[in-house]
């Protein structure tokens, strides 16, 4: 019996806290009663336990035969009459003031309330003595009274079951369904078949069921939780990589900028100079001045269509290259896309050529190029079945001395009416893509000296391969060694 006690104790207290929690997050009314209800059956199991013959003798209470009864038949009605104020609740909209101490008022409002009434029904129960209602004949055997309580019992659930069949919306009350079936089952079990004797074969099979419309809710909440907490790690991560590829190109479109109008600038300047010479001289060189603020007005009309004009001109950092290790970009971007491709499901498939010649390049352009093509990956895999999603890169040094990078995924592929235009600026095949991180990658790219091109995979899915040509260096230092040799 304690061994009972104790699980459907923790299991209810926990689903009441869960409850509670997502009060929290949706500041329903009806959740906060329910979680309010779990909470007042969870804590009724104490003073319950606590007063069933010879279970806790050495506790030294002045329980009466009557004691649990009391007790049991309070936690028996008052749980499906939260469920009712529940679905009572259900339509009534969120609450207004969602600040955390207006929250936490009711939360502690929805644990002190049904705390004291336990307080209060265990005192009554210890207290009363002879005034409480005979349920019982003996320490194991009911009283014909006894019977009316499982009946209204049922009743309770009946209504509160039927409310939900005709009007369920929520998962929660798909769930409070299947619980409401196994409780009145429950009570079937010991309020009848086990003829309303206590530690009968009927009244612990009643018992098993009660634990197990404990924790149905319990398991349900815990599978959206887990699912709520995966769909915000994805939704994070996909926030954090837009982000990123927003700020890249903002970045390369004001450098692409600067640069394009630094030239129509520099002529409004000379021309303005000119233009000022000339009016020093007097009115006899007017038509030279003239002809200087001509070229003025149309030097800015060129630099407003240069802005206007500009879609995608990413321009190269202007730090220095330095020799890069292809292998360490894609170990570290691979690592920074780890956690992306465990919450996807995906299977990495990691071949790392050996004694590959380091390249000239920007190591950061460079990993984000990587980066980018992981993350194309990822998403047109999205859709595809999880034992399907395989994500293979391969590195290696092809004929002419350059490094290759392949990025094969097992995705739906490219449209053959997009394929010509993918690595042009907005064009993308997802419905939410800005269509920049392949053209910023094949302009990092390019503008290393290499080549990036795409290809369909087999059977399924694209590959996305980049060349880069090797350090001269390194190419001259190997080709003279194989002629020592």
């Amino acid at each position: 019996m304690p061994a009972y006690a104790a699980a459907a104790l923790l299991l209810e207290a926990l689903t009441a806290a869960l409850l509670l929690a997502l009060y929290s997050a949706q500041l329903s009314p009806a959740i906060l009663v329910l979680g309010s209800g779990y909470l007042f059956s969870a804590l009724l199991i104490i003073p319950w336990a606590l007063t069933f013959p010879d279970v806790f003798p050495k506790l030294g209470l002045d329980a009466q035969l009557q004691s649990a009864a009391f007790v049991a038949a309070f936690r028996r009605l008052g749980f499906p009459l939260f469920v009712l104020a529940y679905l009572a609740l259900r339509d009534r909209p969120a609450s207004r003031d969602g600040s955390a101490p207006a929250t936490r008022r009711m939360i502690g409002a929805a644990i002190l309330i049904p705390a004291a009434l336990v307080c209060l029904l265990g005192w009554l129960a210890i207290g009363l003595h002879g005034d409480l209602p005979t349920f019982m004949a003996s320490p194991l055997v009911a009283t014909s009274l006894w019977r009316y309580v499982p009946a209204a019992a049922l009743m309770l659930y009946g209504v509160a079951l039927l409310w939900l069949i005709l009007r369920r919306r929520t998962i929660i009350d798909l769930w409070l369904i299947v619980v409401l079936c196994a409780m009145m089952i429950e009570t079937v079990l010991l309020g009848y078949v086990s003829a309303g004797v206590r530690l009968s074969l009927g009244w612990w099979a009643g018992r098993i069921y009660g634990l197990a419309a404990s924790g149905i809710v319990l398991i349900v909440l815990f599978v959206e939780q887990v699912s709520l907490h995966d769909r915000l790690a994805r939704s994070m991560i996909a926030e954090r990589r837009a982000r990123a590829n927003r700020l890249t190109a903002m970045e390369a479109l004001s450098a692409s900028i600067a640069h394009e109008i630094n030239q129509p600038l520099a002529s409004i300047v000379t021309n303005a100079d000119a233009g000022l010479r000339w009016l020093g001289r007097g009115a006899s060189h007017s038509d030279e001045a003239q002809a200087a603020l001509q070229r003025i007005v149309a030097e800015g009309h060129r630099a407003g269509e240069v802005v206007r004009s500009i879609r995608s001109m990413f321009s190269s950092n202007t730090r220095e290259t330095v020799p890069v290790a292809v292998n360490d970009i894609v170990t570290e971007a691979v690592r920074r896309c780890s956690d992306e491709l465990r919450l996807s499901r995906i299977t990495m498939d990691l071949d790392l050529g050996s004694a590959l010649p380091n390249v000239p390049a920007e190591p950061v352009q460079l990993e984000q190029v990587v980066s980018n093509l992981i993350a194309n990956a990822v998403d047109a895999m999205q859709d595809s079945p999880a034992d399907h999603r395989m994500l293979r890169i391969t590195t290696r040094k092809i004929a002419d001395g350059s490094v290759a990078v392949s990025v094969a995924d097992t995705g739906c592929g490219i449209e053959a009416d997009l394929k010509p235009d993918i690595f042009k600026p907005f064009v993308s095949t997802k419905p939410d893509g800005m269509g920049m991180g392949l053209m910023f990658s094949r302009l990092v790219v390019e503008a290393h000296g290499g080549r990036l091109t795409m290809s369909d995979n087999d059977p399924r899915g694209t590959i996305l391969e980049f060349v880069l040509p090797a350090m001269a260096e390194t190419v001259s230092h190997r080709k003279e060694a194989g002629h020592d040799m």
